[in-house]
């Protein structure tokens, strides 16, 4: 039995017709992730001993004849920002090496509650802050399609643990395309729901208004059910909404998709851009509607981005300061007085490019600044938030690439940031906007893998997801 071939509800078909135990099952996976990872360096840490226990738990409900849920059993990798209680979560940093989180985050506890098995922790570029998996304090995570190129980043792990069969699915966080990206670098699934349609209690903030968590999987049945599983209004967060809009339309036929020319100008490399285009085709001989659509401000939306979460970061990780918790130089000899504290456990503990960010941050936020950068960013973001909403009074959906070339060798961005964050630049504008989009897996170029990204108006789920589905049987 190919553990590549198993989706959530094929799974659950094996468990619940008994042609499998849910611990050999859970088994198997912790036998590739202890087989691949070495490799890979998709997990930080993995949860065997619990994970075969509460497998065992699940294989005596269904001895007993008890009904089991359909996520009752399915192993789930979790991205190492985000609490599981009494596990460390480092969120990529050294800073928070041996920080032990006090509870579950809200969407761990809603897992664990369907009876999910969470069989680990897994690497991410430092608190989320990266477009490659090789920020990580712990080592860079490699790609398991091709072990010279990157996966993809800041949800680099959760989507390398997937594309490599590690465990059908995990959770992630999107904050500029972390969920996305990597999906696109890894040939899998990835969907970032609208902003407040999943809790971020026990998510560690980087950057607050464009955080959302979102699942990783090899199909969209399997995404949807995560995310299904998921979302929902929280108390303990006060962004979150419960409001979800119905269903319209069922069929490709009545479907009429926009392409947003600014997505396929400059920068798009030849090969990803021919494959889009191709999928492009397909939807249309399946009877979907096409029609050109502009977003004008989009040549802005990077730089909006850049400002708006750089600040957020300055604002967020100034509790990481040797005082609160994690680490700290406190009564060492490089520190003299309080100040000291401050400045030498940060040089010490966080990452050149976590530093990078902080001090643009910081210098966007400061006076005499503040009007020309930040203010400045927040009245062109919601430029580009009217943008996409006159984009769809005319289509339903809009389709482009994921990321503009397909996934890049380890190393050849580190030397130049600017070249870095422009993996952003196709799904930045959808973290601005609080929209939902998903990246689904288009095709190849020399043997790596290209995404396509449908972008939904805010609370359109449950059709995006729909269509998704339609689009990905065509093209498999």
């Amino acid at each position: 039995m190919e553990l590549s071939s198993l989706s959530i509800r094929e799974i659950h078909r094996l468990i619940t017709k008994k042609e499998i135990s849910t611990q050999e099952l859970v088994e198997r996976y912790l036998k590739k992730i202890e087989k691949e990872n070495p490799e890979i360096n998709a997990f930080l840490e993995v949860f065997k001993e619990e994970s075969i226990k509460q497998a065992q738990e699940i294989d005596r409900k269904i001895q007993k004849g008890e009904e089991i849920s359909i996520l009752e059993g399915i192993p789930v990798a979790i991205k190492d920002n985000i609490l599981v209680a009494d596990k460390r979560c480092t969120a990529g940093s050294k800073i928070l090496e041996n920080y032990i989180a006090p509870y579950d985050a809200t969407v761990v506890r809603k897992l664990k509650e369907k009876g999910a098995i969470v069989v680990g922790k897994t690497n991410l570029d430092e608190f989320a802050i990266g477009s490659s998996g090789e920020f990580s304090a712990y080592g860079a995570t490699r790609n398991p399609k091709n072990l010279e190129y990157v996966p993809g980043g800041s949800s680099s792990g959760s989507a390398a643990a997937v594309a490599a069969n590690m465990v059908p699915v995990a959770l992630g966080s999107d904050t500029g395309g972390s969920v996305r990206q990597p999906a696109s670098f890894c040939g899998i699934i990835g969907f970032k729901p609208t902003y407040g349609l999943v809790s971020r209690f026990g998510l560690i903030a980087m950057s607050s208004s464009l955080d959302q968590i979102g699942p990783l999987g090899k199909n969209v049945e399997d995404v949807k059910i995560i995310y299904e599983a998921i979302k929902g209004e929280d108390e303990m967060d006060s962004t979150t909404v419960s409001f979800l809009q119905k269903q319209t339309k069922e069929r490709l036929e009545e479907v009429k998709i926009g392409i947003p020319k600014e997505y396929f100008a400059r920068g798009i490399n030849p090969k990803v851009k021919e494959i889009i285009e191709d999928r492009i085709k397909d939807l249309e001989l399946s009877g979907a509607s096409i029609e050109e659509v502009s977003l004008p401000h989009t040549d802005y939306a990077l730089a909006t981005y850049y400002i708006v979460m750089t600040a957020e970061v300055s604002s967020n990780l100034a509790r990481y300061d040797g005082i609160k918790y994690g680490k700290s130089l406190s009564g060492s000899d490089r520190v003299q007085n309080l100040l000291d504290v401050y400045l030498e456990t940060r040089k010490e503990f966080l990452g050149e490019e976590v530093k990078r960010r902080i001090m643009l941050g910081t210098y966007c936020l400061s006076v005499g600044y503040y009007d020309a950068y930040y203010l400045q960013a927040q009245k062109v973001r919601t430029l580009i938030k009217e943008d996409f909403e006159r984009a769809f009074q005319k289509v339903d959906f809009l389709l482009t690439p994921t990321s503009p070339t397909p996934p890049f060798k380890l190393g050849e961005r580190l030397e130049n940031p600017l070249t870095m964050y422009m993996a952003d630049i196709l799904t930045a504008s959808v973290n601005l906007a609080g929209l939902p989009a998903i990246s689904l897996s288009a095709g190849e170029v020399d043997k790596l893998p290209v995404g396509l990204q449908l972008i939904g108006p805010a609370f359109s789920e449950n059709f995006l997801l729909s269509i998704a589905q339609l689009a990905q049987r065509i093209w498999t």
